[in-house]
This record gives C-alpha cells, sequence and structure tokens, in this order.
C-alpha cells in the first residue's frame, strides 16, 4: 500500500513527502549575468526500490513483522502536473487472512499543482491490487485521495468506495492523516505522522496509528530511515503476532 503523501508510503511510506529548500542567500549572491536557469522536462520517469525490516501500512504491519523488498515505477507530465505509477512489494497478511497471495500490486494516477501561498495539492485515484486472495470478502480496494502541503506539513484523506482490504461491509471507510517532514540538519528529516482510521460499520476495527522517525538522504546511494510506528489496535494477531504493536522500522530506499 504505497502513500503518496506518498504515498503512499508507504510508507514506506512517509519519507517521499522530504521538502525541497532553496537556499535565498546562494540565489541573492548569484548575479543575473551568471545564474543558469534550470530546465525542468516535460515528462519524467522514475523508478524506486526499497528494503525494509517491516512493511507497516497505517500502523499496520503487512509482512507479519518480518522484511518485505517493494518497487514501482512513476511518469509524470510536468506542464499539467498529472502523474501515473505502479508499486508493488512483498506481503503476508493475506495469507494470515485464511487467503493465498504475497503480493500487494498497487495501482494511481492523479494532478499535483499549485495553489498558491505555498500550498500546494495532490489529488487522485490509488487501485490496491492482490491478483488471487481468495478471502471471504476480496481483499482489493480503490481509494480516492486529496491532500493539501505547506511547506513540510501535509494533511490527507483517503476515502474507500469499495469494501476496505477484505472487511466486509465496509464501503466508504476513511482515513485521515497528518504529517511533518522537517529537514534538521545535514540532510538528515525529521518524520511525524498521526493517522485515524475509520472502518464503516466496524467500529471495533477503527483506530489510530502513530510515528516519528528519522531519515537521511545519501546522496548519489539512497535513502535510510528509522521509525517508531504504532497502531492503538489489538484484534489483529494472526499466530499469536500483534501487527500494531509498537515497532523500529528502518528501511533503506532508492529513487532513480
Amino acid at each position: 500500500m504505497k502513500n503518496l503523501s506518498h504515498s503512499m508510503t508507504l510508507a514506506a511510506l512517509t519519507s517521499a513527502m522530504a521538502v525541497l529548500c532553496g537556499n535565498a542567500m546562494a540565489q541573492e549572491a548569484t548575479s543575473p549575468a551568471t545564474a543558469v536557469a534550470e530546465t525542468v522536462p516535460d515528462n519524467v520517469v522514475s523508478y524506486n526500490v526499497a528494503l525494509t525490516s517491516d512493511y507497516r501500512y497505517r500502523g499496520i504491519s503487512q509482512s507479519r513483522l518480518d522484511p518485505a523488498v517493494s518497487g514501482g515505477v512513476d511518469y509524470t507530465h510536468n506542464p499539467t502536473g498529472l502523474y501515473v505509477g505502479t508499486w508493488l512489494s512483498s506481503i503476508k497478511w493475506i495469507k494470515d487472512g485464511g487467503g493465498d497471495d504475497n503480493l500487494e500490486w498497487d495501482i494511481y494516477g492523479g494532478k499535483k499543482g499549485d495553489l498558491g501561498s505555498g500550498i500546494t495539492y495532490d489529488v487522485g485515484g490509488l487501485y490496491y491490487y492482490y491478483p488471487s486472495n481468495g478471502l471471504s470478502t476480496n481483499a482489493n480496494t480503490f481509494e480516492l485521495y486529496g491532500q493539501l502541503s505547506y511547506g513540510p506539513a501535509y494533511i490527507k484523506y483517503s476515502h474507500a468506495t469499495t469494501n476496505l482490504f477484505g472487511v466486509a461491509d465496509s464501503k466508504h471507510s476513511g482515513y485521515l492523516d497528518a504529517g511533518l517532514n522537517w529537514p534538521v540538519y545535514d540532510d538528515y528529516t525529521l518524520n511525524l505522522h498521526v493517522g485515524h482510521q475509520s472502518v464503516k460499520h466496524n467500529d471495533s476495527l477503527s483506530y489510530y496509528d502513530y510515528k516519528l522517525g528519522v531519515s537521511k538522504d545519501f546522496t548519489g546511494f539512497a535513502t535510510v530511515s528509522l521509525a517508531a510506528v504504532k497502531a492503538n489496535i489489538t484484534s489483529l494477531a494472526p499466530n499469536g503476532k500483534n501487527l500494531a504493536k509498537t515497532g523500529l522500522v528502518l528501511t533503506v530506499s532508492k529513487t532513480f
């Protein structure tokens, strides 16, 4: 489940929201005669790969507290802000629920833009596809999302137009989250997040989740993040493992 804020991200989901800050002093020191305008290509294709110690999505482990590997590709048309992408990850929760699948495949598209006064937006749709999940209620899920960002802060709402990840009679469930990705020192970024998953007609499955982490961008190599993650739901414990317990998650990711 990619968090497009992330995201996206997912997780993995929230390092992808790192803020791009300009150096005003350097800009003032550059004379018009020597300044070189940066050309932004109209069409951009990027790829991403990641290895994580525990694939957490909205605070809940999708990989039974075990490592997971993921990768994806994105296309962006810069003049319009339109984008499409796909992302895949190894998972274990479908099998824990009695199904037969170890793959999550996300397909998404949307539009990003600038509203002025430093406020940007991101709206779109995301389809979570589990090729052969075999659960009594199909786990495939489609959500519409909208996000507003201001500097390093964002708020996002995702609305399920189908049943939510195999939960019966859960159409129109919603997830509201807010976060802050604050550059602190020498390519280090502080990552803060809180979210609330509301599950329609299933109040016992509604919960809050939290994240406190730090990430560092090693230019030309990868981004490494370490985060403490937790969700306050206790009813998810297949094979005696509490998938929502507080845990440290280490992720190494690369975009190219």
